[in-house]
């Protein structure tokens, strides 16, 4: 697949509907790494999360008819989020399953832009499963969360965006990765651009299914905890193409534990005077964790999302 083209494409698409997100030098984390950082602020996109380019670009390919009779989605809460802010851009209609568990908040955000919202499984691995045979049952599209070229391809707009922005190529941008359709995105764009630039896969400790499969060589499953990180939780479908994605393209992996993370994200709140959601902490983790290897480097760091319930924060900031 031409990944550059389908991302130019998807930029193209869109524009009318998403953010063009800052990308800002951070003083704070530029002096405490070493390294001369930029945040591409993600976190300021609508639904506060980037998972609305990749949701609002596969509604965007559907047909008339498709759209009318609905779809479906699984998603612990930002993806859901995305595609009913799409569905209201568009004066559609879908069906959004969410795991028990899933974030209030972020059930909440889903409910506000109008989808349906339905609760099923333990995991997201279950919730993914059961809604993708349901839309095949009933006959509706199903929008995965990342596997799937639209959806990659929409996520890629970032990388995008990044290459236009940036005075210099970075030497390694870092990215959080759940099911992979960001950092694939991402990369797909920009080693094109950049050969040279680093892309750096950035996991929670408790929950790092992408990389044991990456190490396995094949998708596996692991025995995750619990983490901050809710956004990125979760296992991977068999046969993902995110997979391959980012056996090919990630060029390192970092993994980062929870204090990690809250020392992060209580960091970037200090100092940026932004909010940040979990998923957003462990990328900025990983930089403070190998600062010493990006001193003197230009570094990107994604701040995927914002969406953090009250009681996440409050915890975060004793």
């Amino acid at each position: 697949m031409n990944w550059p083209k389908a991302i130019r494409q998807a930029h193209t698409r869109l524009r009318p509907h998403v953010r063009e997100t800052p990308l800002e030098l951070s003083l704070a984390l530029s002096q405490i790494s070493g390294a001369e950082v930029y945040l591409k602020l993600e976190n300021l996109q609508h639904t506060g999360s980037f998972k609305v380019r990749g949701a609002l670009n596969k509604l965007l390919s559907l047909s008339p008819e498709q759209l009318r009779k609905g779809v479906v989605a699984a998603s612990s809460g930002n993806h859901g989020a995305g595609v009913a802010f799409g569905l209201v851009r568009l004066g559609a209609k879908g069906l959004v399953f969410v795991p028990e568990g899933a974030s209030p908040s972020k059930l909440e955000a889903i409910r506000r832009y109008g989808a349906e919202v339905r609760v099923f499984g333990h995991s997201g691995d279950d919730t993914e499963v059961y809604a993708r045979a349901y839309a095949a049952e009933h006959g509706l599209v199903y929008i995965s969360p990342y596997n799937d070229p639209d959806v990659i391809a929409g996520q890629g707009t970032l990388g995008l965006e990044i290459a236009q922005q940036m005075p210099e190529p970075p030497q390694a941008v870092l990215v959080t990765v759940g099911g992979g359709g960001l950092i694939s995105g991402i990369a797909a764009y920009l080693k094109q651009a950049y050969p040279q630039t680093r892309i750096i896969g950035c996991q929670p400790q408790n929950d790092a299914t992408m990389l044991a499969s990456v190490r396995a060589g094949r998708i596996v499953s692991i025995a995750a905890r619990p983490t901050l990180s809710d956004g990125s939780a979760g296992g991977l479908e068999p046969g993902a193409i995110t997979f391959e994605l980012c056996r090919n393209l990630v060029d390192d992996w970092v993994t980062v534990s929870e204090e990690e993370i809250k020392a992060a994200m209580r960091f970037f709140i200090e100092t940026q005077h932004q909010l940040l959601e979990g998923a957003a902490g462990v990328a900025l983790a990983a930089l403070l964790q190998r600062a010493e290897q990006y001193r003197g480097q230009r570094v990107v760091v994604v701040v995927c999302g914002a969406n953090i319930g009250l009681e996440s924060l409050r915890a975060i900031l004793q």
